[in-house]
């Protein structure tokens, strides 16, 4: 059973949200946040990222980032930037990119569903970025991104966003990235009801993306517990913030491989290798894309192969040895390459799809010595076995676009 409760959002006025609204801090450099934020006084990267409004050369974890990042928050409160809600409220937050759209509920989520595993995850958390999103939670006393979470079922709610479909939004633009944002603010006392008892019948919440800030939210809850030494259940750190979309709505992009050298291997000597446990076809210079499972392209001092993965060299019995990415790397990466780690080894990056096949071929090009692989996309039923299963993803598995937006709904904890 998933525990939702309606909030007070912290939200831009309808004049400033579309100058606020900006993309997760943890997809661009600080570099790339001043270059964006260099006209916009209001984005929220000077929230997110707040070193941006601090000397170059800043230290990311120190205090003085925290506290700046509150400093900016609360600046923008006073300014009339933000407003809160009198009273609490539940948001739908649809996104439209190339034509689909996905709609989800912004609510507040129990910090026990991520205890007790209501909330499923799949991927590790890194002790630097929890320690990072911990401080930046507790030292601005507030959520700033949302957790994006995905669900099966729930088909009563897409009556309640049917009904707020005909009403006019709050909020309606379309971001520097292109996506069109609408927001709908659902305050009838009656239909809150409705979606909180809707979700009451549903067992499972899984992450889509955002790991980190889910810990990091949790355990500045639980401190806040142990602080108080007493609590009802009721208080805001006892809840995260998060929008929830139906599965079948979502597209995962594929999450493709740079490797940036070839192990001393020659071309011959990588294609005869990748013979042990793949059927190769060369494809020509043109880019190649995968066009189902266990098949990827590989880029090649300028041409392009087809990797079929052979029968045998994985199992299909197991939702995490089935992966592609984890074919690709036991059986390619690994043994060709000598990348037993991709979490730590420098000789791998990762692209995202959005920046499709000709950002990977430039890149690998520019390298001149390395290789590159274009992967079939992680599905959502995958995603959801290994949730289920208690399991764990590789790095780098998933490439969720649309990115949910932050600064268009802010969790205060003392509210």
């Amino acid at each position: 059973m998933a525990v939702l409760r309606a909030f007070r959002a912290v939200r831009p006025t309808k004049e400033q949200a579309a100058k606020v609204a900006a993309l997760p801090y943890d997809v661009m450099s600080s570099d790339e946040a001043r270059e964006l934020t260099k006209d916009n006084p209001v984005s929220f990267l000077h929230v997110d990222k707040a070193e941006i409004d601090l000397p170059v050369g800043t230290d990311l974890y120190a205090d003085e980032v925290y506290n700046k990042a509150k400093e900016n928050l609360y600046r923008f409160i006073d300014e009339g930037v933000f407003i809160q809600d009198e009273k609490p409220c539940l948001y739908i937050y649809r996104q439209i990119m190339d034509g689909r759209a996905q709609t989800g509920i912004t609510a507040c989520v129990s910090i026990d569903d991520y205890i007790n595993n209501v909330v499923k995850k799949h991927e590790h958390t890194r002790a630097d970025k929890e320690v990072d999103r911990f401080r930046h939670v507790d030292t601005c006393d507030a959520h700033t991104g949302p957790i994006f979470l995905t669900y099966r079922g729930g088909t009563f709610i897409d009556d309640i966003i049917a009904k707020y479909e005909k009403t006019a939004p709050e909020h309606d633009f379309v971001s520097d990235q292109g996506v069109r944002q609408i927001v709908w603010v659902v305050s009838d006392e009656v239909d809150i009801k409705k979606i909180v008892e809707e979700f009451k019948k549903i067992d499972s919440l899984y992450i889509a993306d955002g790991h980190h800030r889910a810990y990091s939210a949790v355990h500045v809850g639980l401190k806040r517990r142990e602080t108080a030494g007493s609590y009802t259940g009721e208080e805001e750190f006892n809840f995260f913030l998060a929008v929830l979309f139906k599965c079948d709505e979502l597209k995962i992009m594929e999450y493709n491989r740079l490797l940036k050298d070839t192990n001393c291997h020659s071309t011959a000597e990588i294609l005869k290798l990748a013979e042990k446990s793949f059927i190769v076809t060369e494809k020509g210079p043109e880019n190649f894309r995968p066009a189902e499972k266990h098949t990827f392209g590989l880029y090649l001092n300028g041409l392009w192969y087809e990797l079929r993965a052979k029968e045998g060299t994985f199992d299909n019995n197991d939702p995490v040895d089935r992966l592609d990415v984890t074919i690709l790397q036991k059986n390619f990466i690994a043994p060709v390459f000598g990348i037993t780690d991709p979490r730590t080894d420098d000789r791998i990056d990762f692209v995202g799809g959005i920046r499709g096949l000709g950002e990977l071929k430039k890149r690998t090009d520019e390298n001149g010595c390395g290789a590159a692989v274009a992967m079939y996309p992680t599905t959502i039923d995958d995603l959801m076995a290994i949730s289920d299963a208690g399991m764990i993803m590789p790095p780098k598995s998933t490439w969720f676009e649309p990115k949910l937006l932050s600064g268009l709904f802010i969790h205060k904890l003392s509210d």
